[in-house]
């Protein structure tokens, strides 16, 4: 019975509709145990089926979680035969995480898209996956997802959360929610009325609504067993233990009165994460357990048998598991690992005969170990890191458990799981070679840098560093530029600064082949750090250079790309230091390529940071949007960044001082350095656009103290401007001093106009009119269109100031022009401004066909323009093709057109 939720069920019954005219919807239901979730999903269900929509079931089980992709297979399976229709690679990856196909380890953006297309076709769907929270993290991430690009495609996907007590997942944060609470006072005795037929004291049942909290769970199985007396005089002493606790108990209760055989069945179901009922009869018969032992179980209204077996609640389920003793746990899974069939599913039957063993047992490890493998090959980092833990607490060797124990740390760091250091800390106790002690190290110093973003990772990183040049040398040499890498991040200009971490890396040893990018570009850091930027920028050229090259040799089978995509983070920041914008772009477009291709979810937003800012500053914020809303689907890292510099830039005050605020409160308590200075600079970026001058100055301040900053040439011209502005130039002069000679060694026109542009704003007379021409001279051969843009409005500004009122109309109109076109809101209204003081009024922008369109249809337009089909699109955005027709369909009416052809012929911006 669904008692009290009114409010919840229009809620979910709006989505509904909202899906049966043509849009999607995502929901997160949450709350504790019992508290009516599933009587709620329920409800939708058969609302859902009434309206016409198709109904998919999926639900994590807990010993399910370390399955790569199982739950996923749960929901597709049904879909499946489709599956021919989706393009080669979408089938691949499919069929490879589904372990229906060999292959190398699926790309899990493709999963998500190969998933999206399986889901849109046909009618209205709604897909319901419970108990989420114990999903295994490929099928949460790819689901997760999926949710956030589900676009256009008549499907509600409604995933079901236990608070609290259990693991969050990260995976699903962001996403719309429902929060359950409990049932007021008169709900809840409405309920518990339909659960006690004995007369019912008032004062007693006052006090079980107390104890209750309003949990319905609680309300229909707290009195079940108690007898009809205490209903009348008095119910239960009171206690401290949780309600989903006591509920718990209550099912355990009840399990522990049935026969001795009806209980061992219940505990072989509560492993048996599959629901299949016929292997649980298998299994049942291995531990000679007749079918009439269900009766009982199914009469306590625990569980019941047809095709899959099923307990009345997930409480049941870990109910009876955790109230079985060790020994019945190891006979169910002996039972159920000697009938699971070994070719069919191995990694099961590993498992199950991991859990069923006493003490060590080798030949269990190495089965796991050959299972984490193939976890790992289908893309299940998280599931390899399980079955290696395992393996390394079965294995009697203490050198192989070592060494298992290592390698399960690896696995764990790398799915982003926190068990990583204790799992070193059993390495650790060894014994374990010089190499697999270097590599223990390593990790260790990477696992202190990444937790805290600072402190002492990049000391620890030049440690392990040091350990590895006579063992691996080329290892070694990344693990220098690793440490140099956290050093620019952290910021820190102490001793283990820049400075210090790059006099240490000229120890590193020299490549024990020719030289690698990666080689060639911690050569190129530890000159420039060491001897001055002029004598690192022909080294770094050459490193970005190298990069570059593995980008025209796409087409051939390349070995380097795992490493190139490790490094294109560093090396995109290393080309705006040497401002080259062409090798920015390059080397972007390069990373978010591979990073797609590698299914790299901890690569791929950092990729498109690098490459929305530089869409930012070429003044493309309609692309860049795209790109922060692709990374922001992935959540796999921060993404704010990317949001908050388009922000600011847009000139958008709230938008952007709401995501700073986010940042700063995320960045709390785990270092944040960078991630402060990035603010800052995004900060002098609004407050210069909007003429606020002196807190310009000082959010740049704040951004020049910073390695990261500087290294990168952000900084320097907001706070040039910033300073000269405020009327205190005198605060721009080492920025200036920087700046003007790091142009001069570049040798670049995006280099050599933010110098010239900043020499005019802190000079006078002839000289200051001569650096604004070569500004604009320089930036117009470059694709900073943004800079380009503001050089305009300042030199308007600088003549308007002279009297020259014709000449600052000129670059003044140009920069309002410009700057409203790319969207830069702030920066075009202090053009307008300026205008007015010309005496001239600003033109209004002209409306263009396609302002009407939203920042995603901009770029399906732009992209089905170039003659790209709705797959190919949807590949690239990770939208179904279904969403781009429907975008598309969007797109024609908005432009008064009808076709592909006629797009094409369109001037789209």
């Amino acid at each position: 019975m669904l008692v009290g939720r009114r409010a919840e069920q229009a809620a979910l019954e709006e989505l509904l509709a909202r899906a049966q005219g043509g849009d999607s919807g995502v929901l997160v239901v949450r709350g504790e145990a019992g508290i009516g979730k599933s009587a709620l999903v329920q409800h939708m269900r058969e609302t859902a089926v009434a309206m016409g929509f198709g109904v998919q079931d999926a639900a994590g089980v807990e010993a399910e979680a370390e399955f790569a992709f199982a739950g996923l297979h749960q929901l597709c399976a049904p879909f499946l035969a489709r599956a021919v229709e989706l393009p080669e690679p979408q089938q691949a990856a499919l069929g490879v995480a589904f372990g229906l196909r060999e292959g190398a380890a699926p790309d899990r953006f493709l999963v998500g898209l190969a998933v999206l297309s399986l889901l849109a076709e046909g009618g209205p769907l709604l897909c319901v996956v419970d108990d989420a929270q114990w999903l295994d993290q490929a099928s949460a991430q790819v689901l997760a997802f999926v949710a956030r690009r589900v676009g256009a495609e008549r499907v509600v996907m409604v995933f079901v959360l236990r608070d609290p007590g259990v693991t969050d997942v990260e995976a699903f944060s962001g996403l719309p929610e429902l929060r359950l609470a409990g049932l007021g006072a008169s709900d809840a005795q409405t309920l518990l009325a339909t659960a006690v037929r004995a007369p019912l004291d008032d004062v007693v049942r006052d006090r079980i609504v107390a104890e209750a909290r309003g949990n319905p769970l609680a309300l229909l199985e707290l009195p079940r067993g108690a007898p009809a007396v205490q209903f009348a005089g008095g119910f239960e002493l009171p206690d401290a233990v949780s309600v989903p606790r006591r509920i718990e108990n209550g099912f355990q209760r009840r399990a522990n009165s049935l026969p001795a055989d009806a209980r061992m069945l219940l505990v072989v179901a509560a492993a048996e994460p599959t629901g299949d009922a016929a292997l649980l009869w298998r299994a049942a018969a291995e531990l000679g357990i007749a079918r009439e032992a269900a009766v009982p179980a199914e009469a306590a209204g625990l569980l019941e048998f047809d095709f899959r077996v099923r307990f009345r609640h997930p409480l049941v389920r870990s109910a009876v598991y955790r109230a079985a003793t060790p020994t019945d746990r190891r006979r169910a899974h002996g039972a159920l690992a000697a009938v699971t069939d070994q070719q069919v599913d191995p990694d099961r039957r590993a498992w199950h005969r991991a859990q069923a063993v006493v003490g060590t047992d080798e030949d269990a490890a190495a089965e796991l170990e050959r299972s984490a493998g193939r976890a790992r090959a289908r893309g299940g980092l998280a599931a390899a890191a399980a079955f290696l833990k395992r393996a390394a607490e079965l294995t009697p060797s203490p050198a192989v458990r070592a060494e298992r124990a290592l390698e399960a740390a690896h696995a764990k760091h790398e799915a982003g799981a926190p068990e990583a250091l204790e799992l070193l800390t059993v390495a650790a106790a060894g014994p374990l070679d010089a190499v697999a002690q270097a590599r223990l190290q390593l990790l260790n110093a990477r696992i202190a840098f990444h937790g805290a973003r600072g402190g002492e990772g990049p000391r620890m990183l030049l440690d392990a560093a040091k350990t590895l040049a006579p063992l691996d040398p080329a290892l070694s040499r990344e693990t220098y530029l690793d440490a140099l890498d956290a050093a620019i991040v952290t910021g820190d200009r102490g001793p283990g600064g820049v400075r210090a971490v790059a006099d240490a890396a000229r120890a590193a040893p020299a490549p024990p082949e020719s030289p690698r990018p990666v080689d060639l570009l911690l050569d190129g850091l530890v000159t420039t750090f060491t001897q001055g930027y002029a004598a690192g920028v022909p080294e770094l050229r050459r490193a970005l250079d190298a990069f570059n090259r593995h980008e025209r040799d796409d087409h051939a089978v390349n070995d380097d790309d795992g490493d190139d995509r490790r490094w294109l983070w560093l090396a995109g920041r290393t080309a705006m230091s040497v401002f080259d914008d062409q090798m920015v772009h390059a080397l972007a477009a390069r990373h978010v390529r591979l990073a797609r291709e590698a299914g790299a979810l901890a690569t791929l937003p950092a990729a498109l940071l690098v490459q929305s800012v530089m869409l930012v500053l070429s003044g493309d914020f309609s692309r860049a949007a795209e790109q922060t809303a692709i990374a922001a689907a992935t959540r796999t890292v921060p993404v704010l960044h990317g949001q908050l510099i388009l922000a600011a830039w847009r000139g958008r005050s709230d938008e952007t001082t709401e995501v700073h605020a986010t940042m700063v409160r995320d960045a709390v308590g785990r270092g944040g350095r960078t991630e402060d200075f990035l603010a800052q600079y995004a900060m002098a970026v609004l407050h210069n656009g909007l003429g606020d001058y002196p807190a310009a100055l000082a959010a740049a301040t704040r951004a020049f103290e910073s390695d990261e900053l500087t290294h990168s040439n952000l900084a320097h011209s907001e706070l040039i401007e910033a300073a000269c502005r405020s009327g205190r130039p005198e605060h721009a002069t080492a920025a200036l001093d920087q700046l003007s000679s790091r142009a001069l060694a570049s040798g670049t026109p995006w280099g050599l106009g933010l110098a010239a542009r900043s020499r005019a704003l802190v000079s006078t007379g002839p000289a200051a009119e001569e650096y604004y021409r070569e500004a604009i001279e320089q930036l117009r051969n470059c694709r900073v269109a943004t800079q380009l843009a503001r050089t305009h409005l300042v030199y308007g500004e600088w003549l308007r100031r002279q009297g020259r009122r014709q000449g600052a109309r000129q670059q003044l109109r140009t920069a309002h022009q410009m700057l409203s076109d790319m969207g830069a809101e702030a920066f075009a209204a202090r053009a307008a401004r300026e205008l007015r003081a010309t005496g001239e009024h600003p033109r209004s922008r002209s409306a263009q066909p396609s302002d009407a369109l939203t920042a995603q249809e901009l770029t399906i337009a732009r992209l089905v323009a170039t003659g790209a089909t709705s797959r190919e699109v949807g590949a690239q955005l990770f939208l179904s093709p279904r969403t781009i027709e429907a975008h598309l369909r969007s797109i024609f009416r908005k432009l008064s057109i009808t076709s592909r052809r006629q797009l094409r012929d369109l001037r789209l911006p």
